[in-house]
């Protein structure tokens, strides 16, 4: 259960769903309630299907390129940990993707489900923790199932986008997303210190 409970944690380090909140409602500001709902839903969908994608080919793709496990450990959390500090020291994850939003018209897949939901340290922290090497398909398949639970969490945060916003606020979220980027840097951390000690066999 403590395994559980740390593993949704992480997700939720890692996905920031908060983060999501004032992208969402910029991006969707054009439209109506209605039409807000169903960017949405097919958001989350669409962002939980690209992180199932990463999630079953991430490591076959690695592995046709013949990379060690050891050497994806290292430099997978070198990525989660740089991008750790952009969550950190940047101006966080809201100001940050709401700068992407050129078009209005299309906002579902840019930037709402990517890069603001399936972001790239979500994308790289789910092949991390589906190694076939170390993890077998029932572990797999119950990461994947907490992996639509967050996403789930995500999309009811983003139908209430609007009173989160009112309650928390958007620095209140930024500094949410802050503390978001410092758990996901520890981890971050863990993988390197992690996959060097596996290499050196110490």
């Amino acid at each position: 259960m403590s395994d559980i409970l740390a593993t949704i944690f992480f997700l939720i380090a890692v996905i920031d769903p908060l983060g999501s909140v004032p992208v969402y409602l910029e991006a969707t500001k054009q439209f109506d309630i209605k039409y807000k709902k169903k960017v949405a839903l097919r958001a989350s969908v669409i962002a939980f299907f690209i992180l199932v994608f990463f999630i079953v080919i991430g490591q076959l793709i690695l592995e046709g390129m013949a990379v060690s496990l050891d050497a994806f450990q290292i430099s997978g959390g070198v990525i989660l940990f740089l991008f750790a500090l952009t969550m950190i020291f940047g101006d966080g994850k809201p100001q940050m993707e709401k700068h992407l939003i050129k078009d209005y018209k299309h906002v579902t897949i840019f930037p709402v489900a990517i890069p603001s939901i399936a972001s790239p340290g979500a994308i790289m922290a789910v092949v991390l923790m589906t190694d076939n090497h170390l993890y077998d398909l029932q572990q797999q398949s119950i990461f994947t199932l907490l992996v639509a639970v967050v996403i789930g969490l995500t999309c009811l945060l983003l139908l209430a986008a609007n009173i989160v916003q009112e309650k928390v606020g958007e620095y209140g979220i930024t500094v949410i997303s802050k503390i978001m980027g410092l758990i996901l840097a520890s981890y971050a951390v863990q993988s390197i210190l992690s996959g060097l000690r596996d290499f050196f066999k110490i």
